[in-house]
């Protein structure tokens, strides 16, 4: 089975086919995506780029384009001030699956 180490936005993902993959939010009407390996895995043999490996292109769709991640609530306290605030972050992803690597 082939493995790869993808860049996307910023950040490395080992990546399989037929696997689902929850990345950064990418721009809005990407459908497909393609990208050339960073490093790939065949079995026994791997091949490491320089910064990519050639000849390699991972290919991915995206199934949902808007999937929202965890709420996360930050609180500001200084004692003795009664300064409180309290505010919350969610982040937006996208959902791509990955199709072959080849």
């Amino acid at each position: 089975m082939k493995k790869a180490v993808i860049l996307i936005g910023g950040k490395q993902y080992l990546v399989e086919e037929k696997e689902t993959l929850r990345v950064d939010l990418l721009p809005a009407g990407t459908k497909e995506l393609e990208t050339a390996p960073l490093l790939v895995i065949d079995g026994d043999k791997t091949t490491v780029g320089t910064p990519e490996v050639k000849g390699v292109k991972v290919s991915a769709k995206v199934v949902e384009e808007v999937v929202k991640g965890d709420k996360i609530r930050v609180i500001h306290y200084k004692p003795k001030k009664r300064e409180h605030t309290e505010t919350g972050h969610r982040q937006k992803y996208s959902l791509i699956e990955i199709t072959s690597i080849k």
